[in-house]
């Protein structure tokens, strides 16, 4: 098999391993900002804040099992092998996706009823001064 072959299959999986991990990103970062901020009881700042935080190591986490995975698995021999390895490697990706995606539901669901929750930051957005309300925060 030429090198042409294994590198068009390699670019394949990256290419399409990427490209879900990056939907998927966006998406679950995009809707899952109202349940993050339900789950700090409206501290929005804070909410976005982890919502940031929660991407940056979901593509951290995504894109070097992406990477390690291109090493592992057999050579294909031919083009079937190559589309069976493809589709083995992609959902391998797809299914870690989805358990980072329920790990953390999970956690942030717990981290909610711990008593560590109440040490994240004022409850109040607003506070008094000198008789009217101050925002705080951007």
């Amino acid at each position: 098999m030429s090198i042409q072959y294994f590198m068009a299959y390699y670019a394949a999986y990256v290419a399409l391993s990427l490209g879900i991990t990056i939907w998927v990103g966006n998406t679950l970062s995009k809707n899952g900002l109202v349940f993050l901020v339900e789950n700090f009881e409206g501290r929005e700042e804070l909410a976005r804040s982890v919502n940031h935080l929660l991407l940056v190591g979901f593509y951290l986490i995504n894109v070097g099992f992406i990477t390690l995975m291109l090493r592992y698995g057999g050579r294909p021999d031919g083009l079937v092998e190559a589309v069976e390895y493809l589709s083995t490697k992609i959902g391998l990706v797809v299914v870690l996706l989805g358990i980072m995606h329920f790990t953390n539901m999970y956690v942030l669901m717990r981290f909610r009823k711990s008593a560590l929750f109440g040490f994240v930051g004022p409850k109040n957005l607003t506070r008094a001064a000198a008789g009217s309300a101050v925002s705080i925060g951007s």
